[in-house]
């Protein structure tokens, strides 16, 4: 049997684009006699992230990105990554998109330490990764980058306190910094040493501690003598003398009371029975009387006329109204 030469070159053909098919699968990293497992995940930005573009972790290829489909509106971009080698992908790992200057664009999958792993089907966390300059600035020299966001972390502060900061609080800041050095000034005068008030004051202290130098001796001389009348004073036995005192007193308290309560002695009766005073009383006034009487009418008692007679007049009842500071008292007894 003869094979044309039409025939031959068709099988050629298909046999070419079989092997063009298996080929650029190998180069995808698609196998495909092997399962594979399709994830999902979401960006509002894939940095020109493209089908068949890589899919690593820890910088080893685990698939490759068949789809990106962004609908109508473009804001989210859904990515489907396609992976044929069996790996357990925590549930909390995330997809960052890992833009590059010279090569392809890869994206990277950051495992999270969860127990619970992504199925099939399933919807990976993403987040947004610095733009690519940045990702080489960073790249190219960290502790620049750093400082560059720590100034831009700084500028963002001072923006923050300059629209905190109204101009009412402005001028308030100034007014405190004015009186401020209105107060540093003051304190200045105050601190000279030469007319400064806390200067004067230091010269009066030294002048009084100059003093108390100068009458050390007076000073330590009245010391001597107030120590010595203190001595005099503990060697006095003022705990006998008021002791003594004591019983003096107590002494003299029952004596006032035994007059006061005994009404049957001599003194008692005197102090308490008011008979004594009715009957001195009553003498005085018949004293006063009687002396009345003899100085009106002497002839009754001393008679030396020898041709008169003896008074026959009565003798007084009544003292005298005349007589002067002599206090009667009409006591009948």
């Amino acid at each position: 049997m003869t094979i044309s030469n039409e025939t031959k070159i068709g099988v050629l053909a298909a046999i070419a684009i079989v092997f063009l098919i298996l080929g650029f699968n190998f180069l995808k990293g698609t196998s495909l006699g092997s399962k594979h497992v399709k994830y999902y995940a979401v960006f509002h930005d894939i940095s020109g992230l493209a089908n068949g573009n890589p899919v690593s972790i820890n910088g080893k290829q685990i698939g490759t990105v068949s789809s990106t489909d962004g609908g109508r509106d473009m804001r989210n971009i859904v990515v489907t990554i396609s992976t044929n080698i069996p790996v357990d992908i925590p549930n909390n790992s995330i997809a960052i998109i890992d833009p590059s200057l010279l090569g392809t664009t890869v994206l990277e999958i950051q495992l999270g330490d969860a127990a619970q792993f992504y199925k099939d089907g399933d919807t990976i966390s993403t987040q947004a990764k610095a733009g690519l300059l940045n990702s080489a600035f960073e790249k190219l020299d960290p502790v620049l980058y750093q400082v560059k966001n720590a100034v831009a972390s700084l500028d963002s502060l001072l923006g923050t306190v300059n629209s905190v900061f109204d101009d009412k609080t402005k001028n308030n800041i100034k007014g405190t910094m004015d009186n401020l050095q209105k107060s540093s000034a003051n304190l200045d005068i105050l601190l000279n040493t030469q007319t400064g008030a806390l200067a004067k004051t230091l010269n009066n202290v030294s002048e009084f501690t100059g003093g108390l130098k100068d009458n050390n001796e007076k000073i330590s001389h009245v010391m001597t003598n107030l120590q010595t009348t203190t001595d005099n004073l503990s060697r006095l036995d003022l705990e006998k003398t008021l002791d003594s005192l004591n019983v003096t007193i107590n002494t003299l308290k029952h004596v006032v009371t035994k007059v006061n309560s005994d009404t049957t002695g001599t003194l008692g009766r005197l102090i308490n029975n008011p008979s004594l005073y009715n009957n001195l009383t009553a003498t005085s006034n018949k004293l006063n009387l009687l002396l009345d009487d003899v100085r009106l009418h002497p002839k009754r008692y001393v008679s030396i006329s020898v041709f008169g007679k003896k008074s026959k007049d009565q003798p007084l009842m009544v003292p005298l109204a005349d007589t002067v500071n002599a206090p009667y008292t009409n006591t009948k007894q």
